[in-house]
């Protein structure tokens, strides 16, 4: 399943490019972004120029990182530029470029998410940026930030500053829609309850919620006394329920709430 994962999320990267992204100029970082700007500079195919970066970059990644990335990693570096020169005879699905760099962010997020599903990347510009942080100790976010920022920076130079500004919401969506193929969409949310009156909430939360509730040690920065923290788990259809049933028993307690966006076990989802 994790070569399936590569080869369609590569797939799906490379008919976003092609259909939303290259006809309308959004070079939305990556080397699908450098591509979209030597396109628009020199009239180079794009499939050629991200084969031309691709490789020596993964055969860099492997000199000066180690043997890490696997055949994965491979398949999926050479598979995105093949389907890009499959695909580059495709119609543009839209004209307009704000669309094109919302949809063309969402689809291709959903193939790199699927990518990183396979326990995989597509090489390029992720491999430079790895590179550029084990030798300048600069963080791998950072990393990628201003390698993506010198191509958005470069698409409003060679094209205009608005294609810029687009190359920009496409990048913001596509990491967007990779967080939510890996993580998901948040259908519960993860509850941490202080309170006097932990029994009376626990013994609440059974009776009228039926979940299981957790109790955390704890000590009071403040008064350095043991105060016992309850944790609790609950699908967002039942969170309007708990919050009330908390403010019932104790309308003083600390309530922190935060999304969960995969739970496993006992009245979830099964590992």
């Amino acid at each position: 399943m994790e070569y399936v994962y590569v080869v369609v999320g590569a797939a799906i990267i490379a008919i976003g490019f092609n259909v939303f992204l290259l006809p309308n100029q959004v070079a939305s970082g990556g080397v699908s972004g450098i591509s979209t700007i030597l396109n628009g500079l020199f009239g180079w195919n794009p499939g050629l120029v991200q084969y031309a970066f691709n490789i020596p970059l993964f055969i860099a990644g492997i000199l000066l990182l180690g043997k890490k990335f696997g055949i994965k990693s491979f398949i999926g570096t050479v598979t995105l530029p093949f389907i890009v020169l499959l695909t580059n005879s495709w119609s543009p699905w839209t004209d307009n470029p704000l669309l094109g760099a919302l949809f063309g962010g969402i689809v291709v997020g959903i193939g790199i998410g699927l990518v990183f599903k396979g326990n995989a990347s597509t090489g390029g510009t992720d491999l430079l940026a790895q590179i550029i942080t084990k030798y300048t100790g600069i963080t791998l976010g950072t990393s990628v930030l201003l390698i993506d920022g010198i191509i958005a920076i470069s698409a409003a130079i060679v094209f205009d500053l608005e294609k810029g500004l687009y190359a920009l919401i496409g990048l913001y969506v596509t990491t967007k829609t990779i967080d939510i193929i890996q993580l998901g969409f948040s259908q519960s949310k993860m509850i941490y309850i202080i309170t006097m009156k932990q029994d009376e909430v626990r013994d609440a939360i059974y009776a009228e919620i039926n979940r299981g509730v957790t109790k955390l040690p704890a000590i009071g920065g403040y008064t350095g006394e043991a105060r016992p923290v309850l944790m609790v788990v609950v699908y967002q259809t039942e969170f309007t329920k708990l919050k009330q049933l908390i403010k019932n028993v104790d309308p003083s307690a600390f309530v922190i709430v935060s999304n969960a966006y995969e739970v496993l076990g006992e009245g979830f989802k099964r590992a």
